[in-house]
Parts: structure tokens; sequence; C-alpha cells
């Protein structure tokens, strides 16, 4: 069950949700209804439990999609956090964003996924984090019958496991610079002129100035996707970094420190 639909769409009328508001206020609805109020969905539907001596690891990251943070409850969580933070087709993460209801053996069972996720192009996905050799029986159900209810709705619906350590290792490096206070306009505009020809990452930081001046713009850069680079081998100074598309560059560079400024996402 990896980045891919679960189950077949069962019946809308089967299913409920719950969710809060932004403003805090807890909604229950029809299934079918939720749609139409995605964007009302706001705070988490469940707390994220933190106590000693748990074996999960609960914080919270800060993203660059949604300029506020967002809340995990384990590493896996986090990684996967990072990697949709990172996708540049992602323009809004909820975090643990309703609870699904759905009658079971004359009772009532729930199931809150860990992240809802909306594209640019219109798509929803929602996503359940877990690490699928410990996925038991009774979670297995209840991914399953997640999987039916989105398909119900046309929403992908997707349960990945960890990610590639290298891929996930750049992105996480590449984030400790995803804030616009790395942004330096000057800086970006000459690395991207340098980078228009594709050479080693260091040396096109030099070529621009001091490297402890140009890198962390680089880095930014790279994390914004106006320089691109292969993440699917280790990152270092001899990584060969390249611009993106010129005339996607040219026209995101001249406005990315207003964008940036007003909280927005290139």
């Amino acid at each position: 069950m990896l980045d891919g639909q679960v189950g077949q769409a069962g019946s809308a009328g089967d299913f409920e949700a719950v969710f809060v508001t932004e403003s805090g206020v807890e909604r229950r609805v029809p299934w079918e209804w939720l749609p139409e109020v995605i964007g009302e969905l706001g705070r988490p539907a469940r707390s994220f439990p933190s106590y000693r001596g748990q074996r999960k690891f609960p914080g919270w990251y800060w993203s660059s999609t949604m300029g506020r943070r967002i809340g995990f409850e384990s590493w896996v969580e986090r990684d996967h956090l990072v990697t949709l933070d990172f996708d540049a087709s992602v323009v809004r993460i909820v975090s643990q964003p309703f609870w699904l209801l759905w009658p079971h053996g004359g009772k009532q069972r729930r199931h809150a996924p860990d992240f809802l996720v909306s594209s640019a192009d219109g798509g929803v996905l929602v996503l359940d984090s877990r690490r699928c050799e410990l996925i038991g029986e009774r979670d297995r159900e209840a991914l399953e019958t997640a999987g039916r209810a989105c398909a119900a709705l046309g929403w992908r619906y997707a349960v990945w496991d960890r990610l590639d350590g290298v891929v996930v290792n750049n992105q996480r490096w590449l984030a400790g610079y995803r804030h616009p206070r790395c942004f330096d306009e000057p800086v970006a505009a000459r690395l991207l002129e340098v980078f228009q020809l594709p050479r080693p990452l260091v040396e096109g930081a030099e070529l621009v100035g001091d490297p402890l001046g140009t890198l962390p713009v680089l880095y930014h850069l790279m994390w914004r996707q106006l320089l691109v680079a292969d993440l699917s081998v280790v990152l270092s100074h001899r990584t060969v970094v390249r611009c993106a598309p010129p005339v996607a560059n040219l026209a995101r560079v001249a406005n990315l420190a207003d964008e940036l400024a007003a909280g927005g996402r290139s």
C-alpha cells in the first residue's frame, strides 16, 4: 500500500466526517459534504499526545507551503511532511484533517488520516503514514475503509511507508533553508545566471561570492526548485546543479521577494 488508491469506492452514505475549523468549531457532516467544506478544515481533528517514555516522536514543523507550523506524530510522518512541503504542486497541507466515521458490527468505528493534501490542479490526496510491516489487521481494515471512502469522493488515498533514505536526507537538508530569511534577491539573481550552465554546487557558489553568504541562498533556491539537482544521490559540494526551465525562472525570480514577503509560495 504505497502511493496509490486503496480499495474500491464505497457508498458515501455509509460514512460521516468530523473536523475542526480554524476558529476551533467542531463540525460533523455527511461524508459527501466534505468536498464542499474542505476549505473549512483547519485545526487537527485530534491532539498529538506527548508523554514520557512514548515510542513515537511528535513535534511541529514549520511549513513553507502553509507559512505556519504543522504537527506530526512520528519521524516517518515528519519525513513525509517535508516531502509534501518540498513538492511544488502542493498548495495546502492539513494534519489530522478529520475523523472518518463508519458503522461496523453494530458499533461505530473511526479513523483520523495523517494528512490531507490539496494540489494546484484541484486534486486531493488523503495520506496515512505507516511503517507497513507494523500494520495490524485492525489497522489494515481502517486503512482499506479510508481508501473506499475517499474513492467515493473521487479523492486519491495512499499509505506511505518510509521513503528513500538518501532523498529524505537531501530534502531535510534543503528544508533547513526553506524560510524566506534565506532569500537575498541580488544573490539569487546572480546564482540563477551562473547555473544556467550546469556546474558543481560549490563552484557556482564561489563564482557568485563568499560561500558563507551564497550557499544559504543557493539552498533556498534549490528548496524552491528554481535550481535543481539529482536528489537520489547524496548532496555534496560536487553535486551538479542547474537552473530549472529558464522561462519559469525569469518569471518567478522577479516576483519571488514580494511573494515571500506576503507569506506565499512561489
